[in-house]
């Protein structure tokens, strides 16, 4: 009896066994998977251009930051026709600049005035 115990261990520490030495394989190959890339990253990274020094990086220019330009433009007029026009039919169609038109004051939200959801509180607008 003492002899079938101690075979159903042996064997049953060697199939543990097989468990751990494919663990340790599996773990070898990603190991040398990682070291791999490494080197592989390294070889490609040589081979690209160098970072820009300080004096090719770019520069501002003159006169400052380009600010944003926000001005009132007059519409194009839409001409009248019985027939349908097709957009290369229609005059300035993209190509021609339309015209600066008078400067006016964008309406703005008013502290106490009213809002989306109602009077703004008591006494407003």
């Amino acid at each position: 009896m003492n002899q079938a115990l101690n075979s159903e261990w042996m064997d049953l520490a060697a199939g543990r066994g097989g468990l751990a030495a494919g663990v340790i394989a599996a773990g070898v190959v990603v190991v040398a998977v990682l070291i791999g890339a490494f080197f592989l990253g390294s070889r490609v990274r040589r081979r690209e251009s160098p970072p820009p020094t300080p004096e090719e990086q770019p520069r501002m220019p003159e006169g400052g930051p380009v600010r944003e330009v926000s001005e009132h433009r007059e519409p194009s007029e839409m001409p009248r026709s019985d027939t349908r026009l097709t957009p290369h039919e229609l005059p300035n169609h993209g190509n021609a600049p339309t015209r600066t038109g008078p400067a006016t004051e964008r309406p703005r939200w008013d502290e106490g005035s009213s809002g989306s959801f109602g009077s703004g509180g008591p006494g407003g607008g």
